[in-house]
């Protein structure tokens, strides 16, 4: 083997391997503070394109079911409002069947009774209102959400679920009068269909409710498969990387004795120089 002075192959060599071993090091100390193997494109490009997908079908799903959690509040808040109606119903009947019976006495009181009567009527129609099921005044006939994944919007049809008072759809309770004992007596039967509408309408929004409720739980399932696979590709193995970090600070510092070693190799020349 030959000495040179001008080139020293060995110390070059000395010097690659320790930057090699100090872009090493460098590496796995940006995992083990940043908790991530990939923290750039150049670390695995195609493994990040994989994971920015999965992450962003988590965040997603994360809104849906915000989204969705609040539909379910909104049929929540329906849903009591067509129970308060089924209570006004049932005083309704209440007071059409005591004003149907012969046994009634006093001058005024079917006058006092469909007075309550006409009260109850305006009170479901102000109530159908306010849930927005009342014809005319902003009626929801359906109410998509927003989920996300393959079929991203669920719809809860409310087309039948009007339940205002109005004499050709709804309750169709307008008009009706408990004022004698035969028109509370088609009361009564008006009531009763109206009863029987009102349990369509709780049917179409307790559907709804289950509905979103089915699309919250496969969403975060979703959301958990997701991010498990997110991690798998871009989280870094703690333990190995640690072990990696003592690899480097072993080979680091090898790189920097032997760098020493081959820059004082030249000075054997001197010897022979001398001699």
């Amino acid at each position: 083997m030959s000495i040179s002075l001008q080139t020293n192959v060995a110390s070059l060599m000395a010097q690659e391997n320790l930057r090699v071993n100090n872009e090493f090091q460098n590496q796995t100390i940006g995992r083990l503070t940043s908790g991530y193997r990939i923290n750039s494109s150049g670390d695995d490009a195609a493994g990040l394109s994989v994971a920015n997908g999965l992450r962003s079908s988590v965040t997603e799903l994360t809104q849906g079911v915000r989204n969705a959690n609040d539909g379910i509040s909104q049929l929540q808040i329906i849903d009591g409002g067509l129970s308060n109606i089924s209570k006004i119903l049932d005083r309704m009947k209440t007071l059409a069947t005591e004003s149907a019976s012969d046994t009634l006495t006093g001058t005024n009181s079917r006058a006092t009774l469909d007075q309550e009567f006409q009260d109850l009527i305006g009170e479901i129609d102000r109530q159908a209102g306010n849930i927005g099921l009342a014809k005319g005044g902003g009626f929801l006939k359906s109410l998509s959400i927003y989920i996300g994944g393959t079929t991203a919007t669920v719809t809860v049809n409310l087309a039948t679920a009007e339940v205002d008072t109005d004499a050709t759809s709804g309750l169709k309770l307008a008009g009706q009068k408990v004022d004698s004992a035969t028109n509370a007596g088609t009361a009564i039967t008006a009531i009763n269909a109206a009863i029987d509408t009102l349990g369509k309408a709780q049917g179409s929004v307790g559907s709804g409710e289950n509905k979103l409720g089915f699309a919250v739980s496969l969403a975060q399932s979703q959301i958990s498969s997701f991010s498990a696979a997110e991690s798998r590709i871009r989280d870094a193995d703690v333990a190995a990387e640690a072990a990696n970090l003592t690899k480097a600070q072993v080979l680091q510092q090898a790189s920097v004795a032997a760098m020493a070693q081959a820059n004082s190799a030249p000075q054997v020349v001197l010897g022979l120089l001398r001699g």
